[in-house]
């Protein structure tokens, strides 16, 4: 089995948890590529006793991959949808982090998840992807113009409000006029969009959710679409730019720039444990029955 595993920081004491997981991929001889940057921030940690100078490193990827390890929070699967792509190859998160939504194995219980792992004891969570054109065409979004969570448009360099003429299917809808607006999937409905006030959304649901960031009108609710829809956004403002962001990349487009978001042709394939499940995520997250009522 031939297996990838990036990361992008070293947390405080990670040593032994990332050593479990060499450890026991190493047991079931598995062919262990680790991403080269990570590789050298691991060299200069003495914790780690398996000779990691041996092992094969990676830059980018193909579809001879069987697995992909993620090790960190959220933000690094988000770093790691940007390698995997349209490959297919399905995503291990491991959370070395704190809330960790889409990085559900624990860093405490490392050693039986992987071993589950490598005994195919697990299901796929398939998830839908946005992807964005612009008009004119900007150079920025030729190779990675896709995102697991959400597309936003963002003000610049102001504090004033931004002007969102939003369209679905050509079909004139609003102006949000706000310091900007999300556009999230099922996945990125637990991300910015929930911390705005949009609604949580099952990864199953064939939907995206469109989410004002604190808009001046009141009545400006977040709206959910089916995910076939496609949606326009133009941005105008006193600035002569704004800020669109695809997950944690950013770029800046000029006003008037007609940005297109509609559903990626292909998915993100996360590896899920038997027994784990969305809600069972969101009970433990978001603390749901911890009221002492329940």
């Amino acid at each position: 089995m031939k297996i990838g595993i990036f990361g992008q920081f070293y947390h405080e004491h990670a040593e032994k948890y990332i050593q479990l997981i060499l450890s026991a991929l190493q047991s079931y001889n598995a062919e262990v590529y680790i991403e080269a940057n990570f590789l050298e921030i691991l060299k200069e940690h003495k914790g780690i006793s398996s000779d990691v100078k041996t092992m094969d490193t990676f830059t980018n990827l193909d579809a001879s991959y069987d697995l992909f390890f993620s090790i960190g929070g959220d933000g690094t699967i988000l770093k790691s949808v940007t390698f995997v792509g349209d490959l297919g190859i399905p995503i291990v998160g491991i959370n070395s982090g704190r809330l960790g939504f889409l990085a559900t194995l624990q860093k405490e219980n490392i050693t039986e998840s992987i071993h589950k792992i490598m005994k195919r004891d697990y299901s796929i969570s398939e998830r839908s992807l946005l992807s964005i054109e612009t008009e004119p065409p900007n150079s920025q979004f030729e190779s990675l113009n896709f995102a697991l969570n959400e597309i936003a448009v963002n003000r610049k360099n102001t504090t004033s409000m931004i002007k969102v003429e939003t369209k679905v299917n050509d079909e004139y809808l609003t102006a949000y006029w706000s310091d900007g607006l999300i556009v999230a999937t099922p996945t990125g409905s637990t991300g910015y969009s929930l911390s705005c006030g949009g609604p949580v959304i099952d990864p199953g649901t064939n939907s995206f959710v469109i989410t004002p960031i604190a808009p001046h009108n009141l009545n400006a609710r977040p709206l959910v679409i089916p995910d076939d829809w496609t949606i326009s956004l133009k941005v105008s403002g006193r600035e002569e730019s704004y800020l669109v962001s695809l997950d944690s990349r950013i770029a800046t487009l000029k006003n008037e720039t007609v940005i297109t978001i509609k559903k990626s042709p292909f998915t993100i394939k996360l590896v899920q444990l038997l027994g784990d499940s969305f809600l069972k995520t969101l009970r433990k997250k978001l603390l749901w029955g911890k009221d002492k009522r329940n």
